[in-house]
């Protein structure tokens, strides 16, 4: 009996509840609309008249109207009656859509970017959406100080103007790049291998110092690709973790390295899993050599000669596997090279995506493997090499996507980067004086990959003024073509008593043979004036005075096995050319030029460079060689003696009358002084030089002796944002007494 009024009262207050879960609706009313029409509304809420609804019911309608973007605010209110009120406040409609104080960003790039325009509906959660796609775009170029604040202006007609206000803020830019884990190879060392470069006064017009977080991924590998290729099979990156300080204006970027051990190679091994190939004669595709460090890069070359090799006789699905078997306690690895069946896939199509500027064709020309082919990951990883080589892009991303049984396809993802560059500079130079330099190169003209540049050189010396255009497929083939137009006015009054002015063209054709053995064909026509001569110069020079035409055809071929051409360590290069004039034109000559240059780095840090330069050059059918065909000896080409310092001379005027022949060597050693960051080695030196004869001179009267001269001194070298500037002190130890000696040498310009 006690029970009984504890089960009434719950069964009422389950009756209370049952009757606050729903409500009946007879009628819906809805206030504050001006642009939506009721009917939008009544699709949102999906509330019929005349039903009885539960509350959850009437949530979700709430929640709806709200998820539609349409309005501010939404209200529900019931009558007695049953008369369901809904009153909203609508959005506004933007008016215009404006940025304000994006000087560096322009407006088209971030109208692409944002969701909101002119005639769309105003929303506070969308404008905070646009607010952080701003401060994207802005990363993505280095200022991660940006601020973007959006404020808008009431119109009539519940219309408003979106203004956001921009302040960008300056470049985060790399202030440090640290190494760690680094004990055969110093941080200035590594620095040059990667493309972020620390913040310095005299890249004022590179991107290298401004943070991407792309580039740094690009880094690792360059990394990766660099500890590789000398040995250490073991290295990895371990992190690389960049620091963004306070104030959120620089980058700290760390990269924790394990170098690992360095490897020599044991043995190599071919060996075979179909029946049918003869490994032995594939031993000679091998680019390893035993003896030699471990070189990665040597073994992926390995990989795809063997594989194209294989397919010439027959085998297109093949898979190259290369083995490691590595003695941490010796230092020795072993080479394996399997060889495998692989699976039958072909190419179905190539897909270029990104490429907004470069043309596909630029692309798809890099490619080693074509629509249709049998599928080649060694192929297509030599394709994305090509492609990153380029330097058009700064990131290169291939996927490959299957498609059916036996066909795939290849996506190729770029992000292009600027490809033009200015530079300008000021200095001075012992030979030349005070001198400035101006030029401006686009090596992806007009998005077809061609190279056009053009250069001035002006000093109280010389003036140079040269214009350049390359099209790197000639005709749709792997041939090079180009054209030089140029002017070079030079003042000899010093070393010869004359000026000399040289204007003219030169047409150029190249092709590579292999990676490192190429040749290319000129053909240069020029014309030559001596002027301004001394009425007390020598009468071989006044012999000459006056204007000459030389037509020239000629050809070069290298082979160049330097670990790089613009900083090199190891390996050497070779060089032979020769021209003959006479196709029209005044010159009638014979020219045999050669280079020989080996690099060797000791301990890492100590690079030792020899080199032997020879040539020789002879008249026909009757014509001596002129004055400014012959070879000069001196200067930057034989340190310790001023440039045509050596060599014929006249007895009464010490006018320079060159020579037919030459030769030029020496050895050097390249060294750190701790001032690797600036790009500044130390050096020292020995040269030896021999000039030959020139036609038609009577030793009565000419001083000449073809005897090696020797010159020994220490210098410097800096990698300047102008180009290579050297400063060099040498000290003749064989000279004759009639040459002209100097001790001090500051000189512009790169050499091998």
């Amino acid at each position: 009996m006690k029970k009984l009024p504890l089960l009434t009262f719950a069964a009422a207050l389950l009756a209370f509840a049952e009757a606050r879960a729903a409500v009946y609706v007879r009628d819906i009313q809805i206030d504050g609309l001006e642009r939506v029409e009721p009917e939008t509304v009544m699709s949102y809420i999906e509330i019929e008249k005349n039903q009885t609804v539960s509350q959850e019911k009437l949530d979700e309608a709430l929640k709806q109207l709200y998820a539609t973007g349409l309005f501010t605010d939404v209200v529900f209110d019931f009558q007695n009656d049953g008369l369901l009120t809904i009153s909203v406040a609508e959005n506004p409609i933007i008016n215009k859509r404006l940025f304000d104080g994006n000087s560096k960003v322009d407006d088209s790039l971030l109208e692409s970017e944002v969701q909101l325009a002119p005639r769309s509906i105003y929303s506070r959660a969308k404008v905070q959406e646009d607010v952080q796609r701003i401060l994207e775009v802005y990363k993505r170029s280095g200022r991660y100080a940006a601020v973007v604040e959006p404020k808008i202006i009431k119109r009539d007609q519940n219309r408003v103007d979106l203004i956001y206000e921009i302040n960008e803020g300056p470049i985060a830019a790399i202030n440090k790049v640290n190494f760690v884990g680094n004990r055969h190879y110093s941080d200035d060392d590594l620095q040059e291998e990667i493309m972020s470069k620390e913040s310095r006064w005299y890249r004022i017009f590179s991107s290298a110092e401004n943070y991407d977080p792309e580039k740094t991924n690009y880094d690792k590998e360059m990394l990766r690709r660099f500890y590789l290729k000398r040995g250490y099979a073991d290295f990895r990156v371990v992190s690389a973790v960049a620091e963004l300080s306070p104030d959120k204006t620089s980058f700290v970027l760390t990269f924790v390295l394990d170098e690992g051990k360095r490897y020599k190679v044991s043995d190599i091994e071919i060996v075979s899993e179909i029946d049918e190939v003869d490994v032995a004669p594939l031993y000679e595709e091998v680019l390893l050599e035993k003896g030699k460090w471990y070189n990665a890069e040597a073994a992926d070359k390995t990989i795809t000669d063997l594989t194209e090799e294989l397919g010439k006789k027959g085998f297109a699905f093949v898979d190259v596997i290369p083995v490691l078997e590595k003695d941490t306690q010796k230092g020795e690895i072993k080479v394996k090279f399997e060889i495998k069946e692989g699976e039958r896939i072909f190419v179905n199509r190539i897909n270029i995506n990104g490429n907004t500027r470069t043309r596909d064709e630029v692309i798809r020309r890099e490619f080693r493997i074509d629509e249709g082919d049998a599928f080649n990951a060694s192929k297509i990883k030599d394709s994305r090499r090509n492609v990153e080589n380029l330097n058009y892009f700064s990131k290169v991303d291939i996927q490959t996507v299957p498609q059916d049984e036996n066909k795939a396809d290849i996506n190729v993802n770029v992000e292009e980067k600027s490809t033009g560059y200015f530079n300008v500079g000021v200095g001075y130079s012992t030979v030349n004086g005070a001198l400035v330099r101006a030029g401006v190169t686009e090596n992806n003209f007009q998005g077809r990959g061609q190279q056009l540049g053009l250069d001035l050189a002006v000093s109280q010396r010389t003036s140079e003024y040269q214009a350049s255009f390359t099209e790197p497929y000639f005709m749709g083939r792997r041939l090079s073509a180009g054209i030089d137009l140029f002017r070079t006015d030079t003042d000899y009054q010093d070393e010869s008593s004359y000026d000399e002015e040289t204007t003219g063209g030169r047409l150029r054709l190249g092709w590579n043979y292999t990676d490192d053995l190429y040749q290319y064909l000129r053909y240069t026509l020029r014309q030559d004036k001596i002027s301004n001569v001394d009425q007390d110069a020598s009468y071989y020079i006044k012999e000459e005075a006056g204007s000459y035409n030389a037509s020239v055809i000629g050809q070069t071929v290298v082979y160049d096995k330097r670990d790089s051409a613009i900083n090199p360590k190891e390996g050497y290069y070779l060089s032979f050319g020769n021209d003959v004039a006479g196709l029209g034109g005044d010159e009638k000559y014979l020219k045999f030029d050669g280079k020989a240059y080996t690099y060797y780095t000791l301990a890492d840090y100590y690079t030792f460079k020899f080199f032997v330069n020879a040539g020789y050059i002879v008249g026909y059918n009757g014509k001596d060689v002129r004055l400014s065909n012959r070879y000069y000896l001196g200067g930057s080409t034989l340190r310790g003696f001023e440039t045509a310092g050596i060599g014929a001379r006249d007895k009464f005027t010490k006018d320079a009358l060159g020579g037919n022949w030459m030769v030029y060597s020496g050895a050097e050693m390249i060294f750190p002084i701790g001032l690797d960051e600036l790009g500044i080695k130390g050096r020292t030196f020995v040269d030896m030089g021999m000039l030959g004869k020139p036609d038609n001179i009577d030793e009565r009267y000419v001083d000449y002796s073809d005897t090696p001269r020797v010159a020994a001194g220490f210098g410097f070298q800096w990698l300047s944002p102008m180009g290579q500037i050297d400063i060099d002190f040498a000290f003749p130890i064989v000279k004759e007494d009639y040459d002209e000696t100097e001790v001090f040498r500051l000189n512009f310009g790169t050499r091998l």
